[in-house]
């Protein structure tokens, strides 16, 4: 009797392999998620997203915060004299006379074109000035460059009162008292707080782009205007802005310099119109609420349009460096 046994090739007879033998592995591989994984899973993401909005609600307070003042300015604008404390957003009695109004009291137009000059020449000699000195501290190699920053940043420590009487009298002995050039001629100079903004963004450029544009004829001059200046827009931008916004609020040294209204700034003439509404204890402060809306709106403007120049000008200066 025999026995037919089907034996594989090269080899001896065995037991027959198990198909099921993969299967826990695969199986293993795509099991669900228990239960616990699940709910841990579902708490991040709704602790995330519950912190995400405690954000949102505590950035729009804030904001609020910092809004409401220039909201209740804007409505107070259009109210009558008898409402303007009132404290409603909503104005009672809705009226445009303030803004008539306040153009024929005040030489409105007249304040506003001396501040834009004032502005305009104080920003632009402060940011190339400043842009000069900061290229110098970063750029050169000299002795004593180390103590001689120091210096310089030592002069913030100054307070304005210190030196107010002495400019006083610099600018008294050149006849310039009463006109428009002892506001922003002193920028021509720089600021400290300038030079150490650009100077922190200048470090952080490299520096063999500069040699390379020696090595092919550039000349030291050439190097700052050309190279040097179009990569820190974002600095130049911050410190453009920044200036704009302390000229155009600058209220002491046009208080100490203009004595005719017609070079008046707009700081110095809002001070006239709260002098001039005031006498016998009758205010209108109507009028004077208008002309702050009026004069506060190219702020908010230049704000608009440089916020994102600020933003990362800021961020740069204070990673470079």
């Amino acid at each position: 009797m025999s026995v037919d046994v089907d034996l594989p090739v090269g080899g001896t007879a065995g037991p027959a392999p198990r198909r099921d033998a993969a299967v826990p592995a695969a199986a293993a591989a795509t099991v669900p998620p228990t239960d616990a994984e699940t709910l841990r899973g579902t708490g991040r993401r709704r602790r995330t997203r519950a912190s995400r909005v405690f954000a949102w609600v505590a950035l729009s307070l804030l904001g609020l915060v910092f809004v409401y003042p220039f909201v209740w300015l804007v409505s107070a604008s259009f109210k009558p004299r008898t409402e303007v404390f009132d404290n409603r957003l909503i104005p009672q009695t809705f009226t445009l006379d303030n803004y008539v109004q306040v153009w024929q009291e005040a030489p409105l137009g007249l304040w506003l074109m001396n501040t834009v000059i004032v502005t305009v020449l104080a920003a632009v000699t402060v940011t190339l000035s400043s842009a000069m000195v900061a290229w110098g501290f970063s750029y050169f190699r000299f002795r004593g460059r180390g103590a001689l920053f120091g210096l310089v940043l030592a002069t913030m420590m100054l307070p304005g009162a210190v030196t107010m009487i002495p400019t006083f009298l610099i600018w008294n002995g050149l006849g310039q008292v009463g006109t428009l050039t002892p506001l922003w001629a002193g920028n021509l100079f720089g600021s400290a707080f300038y030079i150490f903004l650009l100077r922190q963004f200048f470090l952080g450029l490299p520096r063999d782009l500069f040699e390379a544009a020696r090595i092919d004829g550039a000349s030291q001059f050439g190097v700052f205007w050309r190279i040097a200046l179009p990569l820190c827009r974002p600095a130049l931008a911050v410190v453009l802005v920044f200036e704009v916004q302390a000229v155009w609020t600058d209220l002491m040294r046009a208080l100490i310099y203009l004595r005719d209204s017609d070079t008046f700034t707009v700081p110095r003439g809002l001070k006239s119109l709260v002098d001039a509404f005031g006498f016998g204890g009758e205010w209108h402060w109507e009028i004077i609420i208008t002309a702050s809306v009026i004069t506060t709106i190219p702020m908010i403007i230049v704000f608009f349009i440089a916020q994102r120049q600020i933003i990362d000008g800021v961020a740069s200066s204070g990673l470079k460096g």
